[in-house]
Parts: C-alpha cells; sequence; structure tokens
C-alpha cells in the first residue's frame, strides 16, 4: 500500500542519519508528512504536481514516520539536530513543542485571502507563522433528519419532549430543528430519543459520547464548556478550568450518560466506535470529527443513515457556539539540508492553486468562502469545514504551549474519572486544575 518509506520505532535512530536511509542522500527536498489518511493521499498528490514543474534541486520527497508515537519521535529527532527532513509536520497542539527547532516561514502573498486569519492562527505561536495549515479538523453536530422532522410534527411526541426535559434538564423545552439548538436542546433531543428514558424512541440512543482517557476525545468535549466562556486560562495565565462553565460542561455530559442516552461502553468510545453506532442507525445524534462526513454520507458505507443524515455546527451556549479547530500543517526544520528549497515549497503550498489541489486530492484544508466555492461541488463538506470555521472556531489559551498534549492527557484522566463515577466533581477539577499549572507554568 505505501510506496514511500515508512519508519518504524525499531528503525527510528536511522532518521538521524540520512545516509543510512536509502534514497535519501539524493533527495533535493524531504518533506515528513503525517502517514495514513487523506492526509498522506492529499499530500503525494499535491507534491507530484509541484514535481512536474520544479527544478531538480527543489523537487520533493516524501518520508514517513509510523502514527504510533509520531510526536514523540520526531521532537527526539528535532532536539537532536536532525537534518534528515528539510519540512516537518506540525499540529496546532505540538508547535510549542517543536517551534525551538524550527524556523518561522513566510507565506504566499496569498494566504490570508486562501485560509483567513482564524486558520492561519492554529499555525502561529508567540505571534509567528510556523506552518501551512494543510489540513483543519473541527466537529460537526451529526443528527438524523428523519428523526427529528418526525418529532417537530408530532404533538404528542412534543408533550413527551417537555416531560423529558422537565424531569432532567429542570426546564420543560421544545423540540428545535438541530441549526437552532442550545446545549440543554441537544441533551433534550438525546434523552429523548434514549430507549431508557423513553420507551417509544425509535432508536435505541439519543447521542453517542465519546468519553474515553484520550486526549483527543477531550477536544471533542471541550467546545461545550467553552461556549458557556470556558478556557484554559486567563490572560494573566492562571488556570481556570474549574469555572462554572467546566462544571456545566461535564456534568450535562453525566447526565446523558447516566441516564442511558448514550451507550454504556461509551467510556471506551473514541472516533471509530462513534462512527459504528451511528452508523448502525440507531443513534439519534453524534458529536463528531468533521473526517467522519464521508463516511456517515456515504450510501456504500453508512446505508442505513447515509440519506438522512445531516450536519450543522454545535450547539450554542450563553456566549455563542463554539467549534474547536486545530490544523495539521508543514514547517521548516531550522537544520534543513536545503533551506532554499523548502522555503519555495513552503510559500506554494500556500497558495490558492495549492490549496485548491490538495482539497481535490482529498486533503481538508479549511478555505475562506470565495476560494472553497471553487471546488464545493467536489467536496460540499469543505464548505462547511470553513464556515464553521472562520464563524465559530477557537484554540484554547495555552492550547499551542510546549505542554498541550499533556494538558489533554491529564483532562482526559480526570474527566473520564469524574463520569464512570470513580471520583467527585470537585476533586476532578481541583485535580485537573493543579496538574495544568504546574504544566502550564512558565
Amino acid at each position: 500500500m505505501m510506496k514511500f518509506k515508512h519508519i518504524s520505532s525499531a528503525v527510528l535512530a536511522l532518521v538521524l542519519s540520512a545516509a543510512a536511509l536509502p534514497g535519501l542522500a539524493n533527495a533535493k527536498v524531504v518533506v515528513l508528512g503525517w502517514p495514513g489518511g487523506s492526509e498522506e493521499t492529499a499530500l503525494r498528490a499535491t507534491t507530484d504536481l509541484y514535481n512536474k514543474t520544479a527544478a531538480d534541486a527543489d523537487k520533493i520527497e516524501l518520508l514517513f514516520f509510523n502514527r504510533d508515537g509520531f510526536f514523540d519521535k520526531l521532537q527526539a529527532d528535532m532536539a537532536a539536530g536532525s537534518n534528515a527532513f528539510d519540512v516537518n509536520l506540525v499540529a496546532t497542539y505540538s508547535i510549542g513543542r517543536y517551534a525551538p527547532y524550527m524556523e518561522p516561514i513566510e507565506l504566499n502573498a496569498d494566504a490570508p485571502k486562501v485560509f483567513g486569519d482564524a486558520v492561519l492562527k492554529t499555525m502561529q505561536f508567540d505571534g509567528k507563522q510556523y506552518g501551512v495549515p494543510t489540513d483543519l479538523s473541527l466537529h460537526f453536530m451529526y443528527y438524523r433528519k428523519d428523526l427529528i422532522d418526525a418529532l417537530i410534527a408530532d404533538p404528542d411526541a412534543k408533550a413527551k419532549y417537555a416531560e423529558i426535559s422537565k424531569k432532567y434538564l429542570g426546564k420543560e423545552l421544545a423540540p428545535k430543528q438541530p441549526d437552532d439548538w442550545t446545549w440543554d436542546d441537544w441533551a433534550a433531543t438525546a434523552l429523548y430519543f434514549s430507549k431508557q428514558v423513553n420507551r417509544q424512541s425509535p432508536v435505541r440512543y439519543g447521542t453517542v459520547l465519546q468519553m474515553k482517557n484520550l486526549l483527543f476525545n477531550m477536544m471533542v468535549f471541550q467546545s461545550l464548556p467553552r461556549s458557556y466562556g470556558g478556557d484554559w486560562t486567563d490572560a494573566s495565565g492562571n488556570v481556570t478550568v474549574d469555572s462554572d462553565a467546566y462544571k456545566t460542561g461535564l456534568t450535562l455530559y453525566k447526565t446523558l450518560y447516566d441516564a442511558g442516552a448514550s451507550p454504556k461502553d461509551s467510556l471506551s468510545y473514541e472516533y471509530a466506535e462513534t462512527n459504528a453506532a451511528y452508523s448502525s442507525g440507531q443513534a439519534a445524534t453524534a458529536l463528531q470529527w468533521n473526517a467522519a462526513a464521508a463516511e456517515l454520507t456515504d450510501v456504500k458505507k453508512s446505508p442505513v443513515v447515509a440519506d438522512v443524515t445531516g450536519m450543522v455546527a454545535p450547539p450554542a451556549g450563553p456566549n455563542g457556539r463554539a467549534d474547536h479547530i486545530h490544523g495539521l500543517g508543514l514547517g521548516l526544520n531550522k537544520n534543513a539540508r536545503n533551506k532554499e528549497g523548502a522555503i519555495k515549497f513552503l510559500k506554494w503550498l500556500s497558495s490558492e492553486d495549492a490549496a485548491l489541489a490538495y482539497a481535490r486530492a482529498g486533503g481538508s484544508p479549511a478555505l475562506t468562502p470565495d476560494v472553497v466555492t471553487k471546488v464545493a461541488k467536489e467536496r460540499p463538506d469543505l464548505v462547511k469545514l470553513g464556515e464553521f470555521a472562520s464563524k465559530y472556531g477557537y484554540v484554547m489559551t495555552g492550547a499551542t504551549s510546549a505542554k498541550a498534549l499533556s494538558v489533554y492527557e491529564l483532562q482526559a484522566k480526570e474527566f473520564t474519572g469524574y463520569w464512570s463515577g470513580q471520583q467527585s466533581l470537585e476533586d476532578a477539577l481541583a485535580h485537573t486544575k493543579a496538574g495544568m499549572q504546574d504544566l502550564l507554568k512558565k
């Protein structure tokens, strides 16, 4: 399947010596990318396009590590001064780890018009641009259009909905279309469509929560407290995770889980399990990564739900809607052997032509409305991606720091401990705050 080099941990040390890897010694510009999936497919196609017109000294050769432990391996290489690659992968949540070993870059002059400021910021650290944003990740609220329409049209169902929302949320609510949902509206809908709450529900579960002790699940969750004004720290650097916003979000998740609105094994769920549960046709909603759109709306991959699945931005809180965004991108290794060629490639990669080529090849760049219209027919999901990123996208304060991944890991451990009943809400937040203060101290 993979024609280029994928390096296992057993031979990772060889990366430090270009001569130890056959073929790399003669490479012109070596680009270390993210292995597997649409990101690799799109990068291959885009670099092939670049190589057709590039001078021999500027042609690109691709290099890939394995996914397991990728970021730790990359940091080890860069800290050791490796020059085995000129351009390396960087992610929003890891920029702070790699910035000391990279050089800021100057993008194509049209980059702000192609990507927009919010997206460019996902590749910035301390006010400097460290990467070209190639793939953006955020979240869609996936929902069953047929179920919601039937609910809204049925007076008896509306009455039951109001009764359930009063019992579990303390207020009588009326069903709405998902694009108008608050988080309470979503919760009420999830409860209504759960057999354990409402025996008349046509499906078993109202939603699918990703509650596994996994850092990426915290990214899915945190848009809830963010829409209530939550953040990691305030402007002075004080950790604020023990806020009412986080208490509200954590409690709402636990309310849904305890009521049976999400499968009982949700404590072991992440991306793949959520897709499987939703595509089975037994869940009414799922807050899930945008990357799932291609699968959940494909009649071959998800025949039960593909034609009846809608997608909107996450629900609103008192502070409006919020949608976690982070990007994968490519930046410049400080020890690059072919720095001039690498800079040329990165500047081209941030042009409109390159971004459109990357999108057509299956990548997920977040493009401004004027640019995304040029691929809207082929990639309708990118229209929503760009719209939601520009309107609702955010990066938590501190989420590009050197310890950002460790913060997410800490939150995953403590929050899952609360959801599973192993500790109280107060203890979970106290432990998280103490750990974050240590991780984020200057």
